[in-house]
């Protein structure tokens, strides 16, 4: 185990007590901790002017850019965590990987790898190149953030192999992740050299946000749902256990009594319509599942053995509905999310852009009163 710095805000106990790292922690909140996906984003009328001129990449490896678009959606909505403005293929771009953010589009690859001598042309990249010097900006940003957010908690985040590796192999968005899930049956040695590559590349990305502040790690998988339980069991499972071994040995003292507790940080998975996949992606090392919006939170919680910290699960849609109507939902939300050990309210997917951020802040305000 490797125990964080004195001036962490964990070791220092500037967010110990936070609602959303305790609600992590399997201890149930008076008040349900609240954050959204993709909250510092397109739905704020300040990121988009801040954003005027600058693409998206080189916005998230801009320290002071990155921090402040983070900062944005806490001051405004008063959520219970700040999560970390970047991109989940920041640490493909770092590690020397041709792809950039198309406007409307997404990632997109300059050479997708598609065979087995690709993967082997991707991976004498070592993954060990990504060292202190090559993050630098994203310790830069995390520190002037955390400065910042005092003892609100902030939230590292990168994608899950699966989903980087689909990206990598697509060559950019996909509906179903054909040739990637291909690629996984027809050439298994190139594929699991792909998972552990990008495994440690991204698990890289995920500890260097922890070690230099953030309080909670939450690993992607958007694309998880195109698999089957078996092909995520055997072909996915043991790269996303390589990934989150980067923060698992991640540890911090509390005072208990007399004596001193030691706990890890805590660790979210969440995927994309994977209600099939909750319990495999609990164990591969997670504290917390995310669960979208097309499985009610009990029936998640059932399917985890009622022994799960949850978090969700919002259905984006409901954002631009009348009041009244949201507030049913959210109510019905919470009333099923009690029947998990602790919850953290978030949506089942990230903020549409479209969303009014005024709706946000009054979901926030509501969820706090209750």
């Amino acid at each position: 185990m490797n125990t964080l710095d004195p001036s962490h805000p964990l070791s220092a106990g500037r967010t110990t007590s936070a609602r959303l790292v305790r609600a992590y922690q399997g201890e149930r909140q008076e008040v349900t901790p609240v954050w959204f996906m993709r909250q510092a984003g397109r739905s704020l009328p300040e990121y988009r002017e801040l954003r005027v001129g600058t693409r998206m990449l080189d916005a998230c490896l801009d320290p002071a850019l990155a921090s402040e678009i983070t900062l944005q959606p806490v001051r405004r909505h008063k959520v219970d965590a700040g999560i970390f403005f970047s991109d989940i293929v920041i640490p493909l771009r770092l590690a020397g990987v041709e792809v950039d953010i198309v406007p409307g589009k997404g990632p997109v690859l300059g050479r997708p790898v598609r065979t087995a001598d690709d993967v082997k042309r991707l991976t004498e990249i070592d993954p060990a190149s990504l060292d202190a010097e090559v993050f630098a900006p994203i310790v830069e940003a995390v520190a002037i953030t955390i400065a910042e957010l005092d003892d609100t908690p902030l939230i590292g985040f990168a994608g899950a192999p699966f989903t980087l590796a689909a990206y990598l192999v697509e060559g950019g968005p996909s509906k179903d992740h054909i040739r990637a899930r291909t690629l996984m049956h027809a050439e298994p040695e190139a594929w699991s050299e792909l998972m552990a590559w990008t495994a440690d590349v991204t698990g890289a990305f995920l500890r260097t946000q922890v070690l230099a502040g953030a309080s909670a790690a939450q690993l992607f998988d958007s694309w998880a749902g195109a698999l089957s339980l078996a092909d995520y069991t055997e072909h996915v499972a043991p790269a996303s256990t390589r990934a989150l071994s980067h923060v698992r040995d991640l540890t911090y003292e509390v005072a208990a009594g007399d004596e001193a507790e030691t706990r890890n940080v805590p660790i979210v998975h969440f995927g994309v319509g994977t209600g099939e996949l909750l319990k495999a992606m609990h164990e591969v090392g997670a504290d917390v599942v995310g669960v979208d919006y097309r499985i009610p939170l009990d029936e998640a919680s059932r399917r985890l053995g009622h022994v799960v910290p949850l978090q969700g699960n919002i259905d984006p849609a409901m954002l631009d509905a009348p009041w009244s109507v949201l507030r049913t939902h959210v109510d019905d939300v919470l009333a099923r999310g009690a029947d998990a050990p602790a919850h953290v309210l978030n949506l089942g997917h990230g903020v549409p852009p479209e969303t009014d951020p005024a709706v946000l802040t009054r979901l926030v305000d509501y969820v706090h009163a209750r």
